[in-house]
């Protein structure tokens, strides 16, 4: 068994490339199944945000999932197996589980101990539970992960006067601005990345907001939420043609605001600065608006410079939280190990009560008098007997679960109790169980 992280994220790809590989949310339940379905893949959990698409999977050989997991990205965006090789990083065991521990804790973000991937994990983790395309392994792992950025978060500063990309969006805003308190600000889009730009803004004294989205409803209950005005979609370019600072973070597939919308813009504007930031994957702004007049445009690559203050304090306590990873990893190490060993475990007990139900049966046939006291203080002296027989070897058993000849010493074991073919039924019917499941959830989705 085998744990595979792979990553394309702002590291070494572009913001163009990332949108390459960005599932739409509507498509992450039917590829979760496509790539549970590939040939060695055992266990599998899709995340997909603005700065990284990541890939996790348990799989029966290393070499198969990796290379399974990366033809799946490059089929289902049609695009080159050597394009996604070029962009993702593959981590594989240790350094896999380590990569996830990271990433949901914020130490693996642009903006580092950001709390919004926490989010992002969680529901990605429980869209695959609630899918059956996890397991044991990942329900394990990944409910660890979150345990532990929880407590990162709670435990030290790193969260403190949190910043985030939208936080930067501000950042910069100030930066540009002398008086930005009076500036007008137009937050297009009503979503989360929306909504803490809107927290960020009014926290830092602009109350002049104003809130567009396809869905007027949704943007009037945001607004309302920071005392800001909504407005339709089709008011855009007149609210474009009166703000100072415009923030952009829909989920639409398609440019929100264009090249030829920013040029009727413009004939309105008197020449006045306009700060445009487009945070949203992908990205809502043509990049031909950069290149007209007065418009100083930036998208999530831009910002990642704008977060130094309070860096080196993160930083330092970003040190606490990859000690409480290290603990949870060697804790997950040690239980891992255990996987190998329960099957075994599992049959040495089984044959130990098989043994005890028949030789009791026995002795009832051969003292058919006993009273019912009797009975239960054989066989509980009966049980006593076997639990420390049984005791040596299922700790000596516990105990090889991480030594590197496990599988030798496992086979020894199986061989020297007669239980191979029980270990062979246990291991089967878990099999078969996980299977079921998916194919229960299969059956579902067919009837939906």
């Amino acid at each position: 068994m085998h744990i595979i992280a792979l990553s394309l994220n702002y590291r070494k790809a572009s913001v163009e490339e990332r949108e390459t590989v960005a599932f739409k949310d509507e498509e992450v339940v039917h590829a979760l199944h496509e790539l549970r379905e590939q040939k060695s893949v055992l266990e599998a959990v899709l995340l997909s945000t603005c700065n990284r698409t990541e890939v996790y999977i348990v799989s029966d050989q290393a070499h198969t999932g990796r290379y399974y997991s990366q033809k799946f990205l490059a089929d289902w965006f049609q695009v080159e197996l050597e394009t996604i090789k070029n962009l993702a990083d593959v981590k594989e065991g240790s350094e896999a589980i380590e990569h996830l521990f990271k990433v949901t804790a914020g130490l693996d973000s642009m903006v580092l101990g950001e709390t919004q991937i926490l989010g992002q994990i969680r529901d990605a983790f429980f869209m695959a539970q609630e899918e059956h395309t996890t397991g044991a392994v990942f329900n394990r792992l990944f409910k660890e992960a979150i345990t532990v950025a929880k407590r990162g978060h709670n435990e030290t500063d790193i969260s403190k006067n949190a910043i985030s990309i939208s936080y930067a969006a501000v950042e910069l805003a100030k930066k540009i601005f002398n008086n930005v308190k009076e500036s007008r600000v137009l937050v297009v889009g009503a979503g989360e990345m929306a909504e803490q730009s809107l927290l960020n803004l009014t926290s830092n004294g602009m109350h002049e907001v104003t809130v567009i989205n396809r869905s007027l409803e949704k943007a009037e209950a945001l607004a309302e939420r920071f005392h800001g005005t909504a407005k339709p979609m089709d008011m855009l370019e007149t609210e474009l043609a009166l703000s100072d600072i415009v923030i952009s973070s829909t989920a639409a597939q398609n440019f929100v605001i264009t090249e030829d919308l920013m040029r009727k813009v413009l004939k309105h504007r008197k020449s006045s600065p306009l700060i445009m930031m487009d945070i949203a994957l992908p990205r809502d702004i043509e990049p031909e608006v950069s290149g007209l007049n007065n418009i100083y445009m930036y998208n999530v690559d831009d910002l990642q410079g704008l977060v130094d203050a309070n860096l080196s304090t993160r930083q330092h306590e970003a040190e606490k939280i990859e000690l409480m990873i290290e603990d949870s990893i060697r804790d997950f190490d040690e239980w891992i190990n255990m996987l190998g060993v329960v099957p075994v475990i599992q049959a040495l007990r089984q044959k130990a009560l098989s043994i005890h139900e028949e030789t009791f049966k026995s002795v009832e046939r051969k003292m058919p008098d006993m009273s019912e006291r009797e009975k239960t203080v054989v066989s509980k002296h009966m049980k006593s007997i076997i639990n420390q027989m049984l005791k040596d070897p299922i700790i000596y058993t516990k105990e090889i679960a991480g030594d590197r000849k496990r599988e030798k010493k496992l086979s020894d074991i199986e061989s020297l109790f007669g239980i191979e073919d029980l270990v062979s039924e246990i291991e089967d019917v878990e099999k078969e169980n996980q299977q079921a499941k998916r194919l229960a959830r299969k059956e579902q989705l067919a009837l939906d």
